[in-house]
């Protein structure tokens, strides 16, 4: 059904979306090239929230050099949008511009969308194919489709450690475990999650800004703070420039008035607090999750937290990635990845599924998901 061609050019779709990764959020990444006569004659990527959704600004594009899309061939990697939504519908402008096929990755995961953008384009006579280089774009977007399929982000928890899986010496010193390429690489995947989440200690141990610095960004991850008591001072780095890139500190309620006096002062700063509960008044972690992806339509988090808070968000099933960094030497004694509980038996184990595994100068990166 799919020839050399239709994978070369939809290749170049995905390279289009991969142009998106930093920017689109809540949006999916999205990209779109039109061909005709064996040549690209419009390409274009999803924009800013807010801004044209990929397949507007190919047409667009194309309109821009001169070129007519009648009877050309589109390759998009997410069916069009059919619904209004911060924009109009994807699918309407391209049957007002007549091409005789259309080809996408995979389906909008999105309820609103989960086909009807295919069948409006058969309904107009358009030639519509779903499925080519699928596994590709998913990979693309794995928040955006489990926020859709889910109602959850997709948590991706990053860890840089020694050979040994110490993250800090005894008196809770850690930098820096890895070179530059591995703390840019770092960068890279905070630039693409709508937040950056850490806990209250490695606030106060570290005094963390957690913005995106080494990779060129036009948009700034939220900050989130998982604090129980309400401890973030409030000369702490993280609250600088909360205009740039919002911050939501989370804690478990707001209920004394001290706490209430705390709450009023960080919100003076521009800083939303919020409270969230369990029954053993700490944050109730994966109500979070479920808020940050219904509410706040966050679609990746970005984890980097301490010991404490890697433990609990492991032992609550929070965690679909693992991002861990090794540096090339053993450090002894020292803060371990994760407070987890001695396991009674290997049968309760978590297991994990490594995906890729990189280097970057002497360190090496390891990707993991959770096995199914």
């Amino acid at each position: 059904m799919y020839n050399a061609a239709d994978h070369q050019f939809m290749g170049e779709a995905l390279a289009e979306a991969q142009k998106a990764l930093y920017l689109s959020n809540p949006n999916p990444r999205v990209g779109c090239v039109i061909v005709k006569g064996g040549q690209v004659i419009g390409k274009g990527f999803t924009q800013r929230v807010g801004g044209a959704h990929a397949e507007v600004q190919a047409l667009s594009h194309a309109k821009a050099l001169g070129n007519d899309v009648a009877g050309s061939t589109i390759y998009a990697t997410l069916e069009p949008c059919s619904h209004t939504g911060r924009t109009p519908p994807c699918v309407d402008a391209l049957i007002e511009a007549k091409p005789a096929t259309v080809f996408v990755a995979m389906s909008d995961p999105n309820p609103l969308v989960a086909g009807k953008g295919l069948e409006r384009l058969k309904a107009a006579g358009i030639k519509a194919h779903c499925g080519l280089m699928e596994l590709e774009a998913r990979a693309l977007n794995p928040g955006f489709i489990s926020r859709m399929t889910r109602g959850l982000p997709w948590v991706r928890m990053k860890i840089a450690a020694s050979l040994d899986g110490k993250t800090a010496l005894p008196d809770g010193r850690s930098q820096w475990i890895t070179g530059p390429l591995a703390r840019a690489d770092g960068h890279h995947w905070r630039a693409q999650a709508c937040a950056i989440l850490t806990g209250v200690g490695t606030v106060k141990e570290d005094d963390p800004s957690l913005n995106v610095r080494d990779v060129q960004t036009e948009r700034q991850p939220w900050r989130v703070i998982v604090d129980s008591k309400l401890e973030t001072p409030l000369t702490a780095k993280i609250l600088k420039n909360v205009e740039q890139s919002g911050v939501i500190i989370v804690c478990a309620n707001l209920e004394s008035p001290e706490i209430e006096l705390k709450a009023k002062a960080l919100r003076e700063r521009g800083v939303e607090v919020i409270a969230m509960a369990n029954a053993f008044s700490k944050v109730d972690l994966p109500q979070l999750f479920s808020y940050l992806a219904k509410d706040r339509e966050m679609n990746e988090i970005h984890v980097e937290a301490g010991f404490k808070l890697n433990g609990s968000l492991l032992r609550e099933n929070c965690v679909d990635e693992l991002l861990l960094y090794y540096a090339p030497f053993f450090m002894g004694e020292g803060i371990g990845m994760a407070n987890i509980n001695p396991l009674s038996s290997l049968n309760n184990r978590q297991d994990w599924k490594p995906i890729d595994q990189t280097l970057f100068g002497s360190d090496l990166r390891m990707r993991l998901i959770k096995n199914s």
